[in-house]
C-alpha cells in the first residue's frame, strides 16, 4: 500500500494553487492570511531546531533553506530552488515567513517576526528573522 508520503504532486499543480487560486480567493488579504496560516502550520509540524526547519522546507518542496548569518537576535536565511520553479513574479512568500517565525519563536521562547525579500536575479528569497529577548512567551 502506498502512503501519502510516497506520493508527489507535479510542480505545475502546486503552482496553480499557490500562485493563482489562493490569490484569487484571498484577495487583498493574501499576505496577512498566508503569514498566519504559516504560523498555524508550524504549530501542526513543530521543529525543534534549524536543521529540522530546513528539512521540512526540503520535504514540503518549498526549496533549499540555508542559514546565511546568525545574529544575537536573529537570522538571515535564504531560500533557493535549484529546479528554477519559483514564480517570483506572482508568488508571495508570507506562508514560509510565518512558518519560520513560529518555529523560531518556539525554539527561542521570544516573540519573533520574519520578513521576506525577493532577489529575482539570484532566484532566491531572503528571510530576515528577528526576536525580542525582552518579550518572552509562555
Amino acid at each position: 500500500m502506498t502512503s501519502i508520503h510516497d506520493k508527489t504532486v507535479p510542480a505545475f499543480g502546486y503552482e496553480i494553487i499557490r500562485d493563482y487560486i489562493l490569490p484569487t480567493i484571498l484577495g487583498k488579504h493574501e499576505k496577512d492570511v498566508l503569514y498566519w496560516a504559516g504560523k498555524d502550520l508550524a504549530r501542526k509540524f513543530p521543529c525543534t531546531d534549524l536543521q529540522l526547519i530546513t528539512s521540512f522546507f526540503q520535504d514540503a518542496g518549498w526549496g533549499t533553506l540555508l542559514v546565511e548569518k546568525e545574529e544575537k537576535d536573529g537570522y538571515i536565511l535564504t531560500l533557493s530552488n535549484e529546479a528554477d520553479l519559483f514564480n517570483l513574479e506572482n508568488r508571495t512568500f508570507r506562508l514560509e515567513a510565518g512558518f519560520i517565525a513560529e518555529q523560531i519563536q518556539s525554539i527561542q521562547g521570544c516573540i519573533t517576526e520574519c520578513y521576506d525579500e525577493k532577489r529575482e536575479k539570484q532566484n532566491q528569497i531572503v528571510f530576515t528573522v528577528k526576536w525580542d529577548n525582552k518579550e518572552k512567551i509562555g
